[in-house]
């Protein structure tokens, strides 16, 4: 039987196990790939997870996931947010490293061993937080939006430290010319990228879409090619992944292109997870609980409250300010590869690795229910968070201080847009808290609120209470059942309209007050079937053609394809 596949089918019986109770407990998918680390760290004395292929396919996770982020990242996309997240990102490194050396150097590590953890600290998990947003459909929000670019800003400055460290390794000190020939090769990769994702990508993406087997082949071949040139170039597969992504975000097909990849990526993912959770249970904590409790708590504490404290200098509000705050309190991959390659330099030792990986797994597991909770937090630190706004907030609207439309829609993605294609302009306000998506209906002329539905403020500004009609395209159900909490189910109240994922969800909207829930499988179904059966000889298809072709092109040219 071919090497390792005994082990990999170990590791996936054990994770897809506690998945399933992890799941029955409404607890993280994460926290079961972790503690399926930890129990074959234990109980199998020869540890699958040290073999070379897992620590490929778990390469290979990280590379998928930030493959599928750089297909999130258009390039105007980071335009209004991009200021933010630059200072966010820098800030917070500065005061993260100076606040965690100062707490390094009160449990008397040496100098160099309190830079070591002081740097480490400074770093947010990318594959984290991108996951559970991903998860939660907040990719697309203002804060997720924040985040990812300083978390970006953060990975830079890591790929920059690990750079410098390499060039130590090399030559036992700082080799300049190391370091200026990979800027140089850098450059030259990404802008080569940037010329191929505006003028070749989206025109060779369009012709192989045809086909969704050659979509999802050539995405894959575009990845793993674009990664082994960057590995060649002396930069890491991870970037690889992310600079591949980053020339598929022009095309139109970027959708498709992750859907399809997804799977690929969350099984590899899972390895990464798994072999993050044996290497706890390998660690050599004696005699270092204390220190390890007094940083962990810093991160998971002290991380979120300094990106609140600059957001909200920045004119932010407390709830954007807190979600992207929460989002920080986890140490990254990034750290734990600097603590291996401290150790391989000799700057420090194998106990200064295992507070740092112990450090990586309390936070990250902590941290992942922050993110989940997120909304349940802030609602029970609502008022105590006050303190971090300032009166003259950013968000604030320059369309006036209150809309009064008989029509709201709240969200407009695919099925948005096309509502709003049908309704009159003048009669229309749209809610979303995607700025792209806010920038572009402005443009065309539409009355535009930027935030979240699911925030007070935001609803009360739209005055939807006195609207004629509702219609929420979230299929977000805590979201939707909130919007019906809002309303005052009297007898003028208006008619709401929401999306369901599934019949259950539907059964359930209707039960709490919905007029109509739409369920775009099942009326599209229904809509095909009547026009058929209205038209026998089937002339009406010739028209609902023209009709769809007319809304992709005009869709296309609205979003700059």
């Amino acid at each position: 039987m071919t090497a390792g596949f005994l082990e990999l089918t170990l590791v996936v019986l054990v994770a897809a196990t506690l998945g399933l109770i992890v799941r029955t407990f409404k607890q993280p998918a994460i926290l079961a790939y972790m503690l399926t680390g930890v129990l074959i760290a234990i109980f199998v004395s020869a540890r699958p997870t040290d073999g070379e292929l897992f620590k490929t396919l778990s390469e290979l996770g990280v590379m998928f996931l930030l493959f599928m982020i750089g297909l999130e990242i258009n390039y105007s996309s980071l335009r209004l947010v991009g200021r933010t997240s630059l200072i966010v990102g820098v800030a917070q490194v500065i005061f993260t490293s100076i606040i965690g050396f100062g707490i390094a150097l009160l449990f008397h590590f040496s100098f160099i061993q309190a830079l070591y953890i002081s740097v480490a600290l400074t770093f947010s998990s990318t594959i984290i937080v991108v996951k559970l947003l991903s998860e939660k459909k907040d990719l697309h929000s203002l804060y997720g939006k924040i985040t990812i670019g300083f978390l970006l800003v953060q990975d830079f400055l890591a790929i920059v430290i690990l750079i410098l460290l390499a060039g130590l390794e090399a030559g036992k000190g700082l080799n300049a010319n190391h370091i200026a020939l990979t800027i140089v090769k850098g450059i030259a990769i990404v802008g080569a990228l940037f010329y191929l994702g505006r003028k070749f990508l989206p025109l060779l993406f369009h012709r192989i879409a045809r086909s969704e087997e050659l979509l999802f082949l050539g995405a894959l071949a575009w990845c793993l090619g674009v990664a082994a040139l960057v590995t060649k170039a002396g930069f890491s597969i991870e970037i690889g992944g992310f600079l591949a992504g980053l020339a598929l975000a022009n095309t139109s097909e970027r959708y498709e292109i992750d859907t399809r990849i997804k799977s690929l990526r969350d099984f590899f993912i899972l390895i990464f997870f798994v072999i993050l959770g044996s290497s706890l249970a390998l660690s050599n904590i004696s005699g270092l609980l204390l220190p390890i409790i007094a940083l962990s708590l810093f991160v998971l504490i002290g991380n979120p409250l300094i990106v609140l404290a600059i957001m909200g200098l920045m004119g932010y509000r407390r709830r954007t300010s807190f979600f992207c705050g929460v989002t920080v309190a986890q140490i990254s991959e990034f750290s734990l590869i600097l603590a291996a390659m401290g150790l391989k330099l000799g700057h420090v030792n194998a106990q200064i690795v295992s507070v740092i990986t112990a450090v990586g797994i309390i936070t990250i597991t902590v941290s992942t229910y922050f993110i989940v909770w997120n909304e349940e937090l802030f609602r029970f630190m609502n008022n105590a968070l006050k303190l971090f706004e300032r009166k003259n907030k950013k968000e604030e609207e320059a369309m006036g201080t209150e809309f009064n439309k008989p029509i709201i829609l709240i969200g407009s993605h695919r099925v948005g847009q096309n509502i709003a294609a049908s309704l009159p302009k003048e009669d229309l306000l749209i809610i979303d808290f995607d700025p792209d998506v806010i920038s572009k209906l402005r443009k065309q002329g539409y009355a535009c609120l930027f935030g979240d539905s699911a925030d007070k403020q935001i609803l009360e500004k739209s005055n939807f209470k006195h609207a004629r009609l509702v219609i929420s395209t979230s299929p977000e159900r805590g979201d939707n059942l909130r919007i019906i909490a809002e309303i005052d189910h009297g007898k003028n109240r208006p008619k709401i309209i929401l999306r369901a994922e599934d019949e259950k969800d539907a059964e359930l909207f209707y039960e709490k007050g919905a007029d109509y829930v739409l369920m775009p499988h099942f009326t599209s179904g229904q809509y095909l079937g009547r026009s058929i059966a209205i038209d026998p000889e089937l002339k009406i298809l010739e028209q609902l053609k023209n009709k769809d072709l007319e809304v992709v092109k005009r869709l296309r040219k609205d979003n700059g394809f």
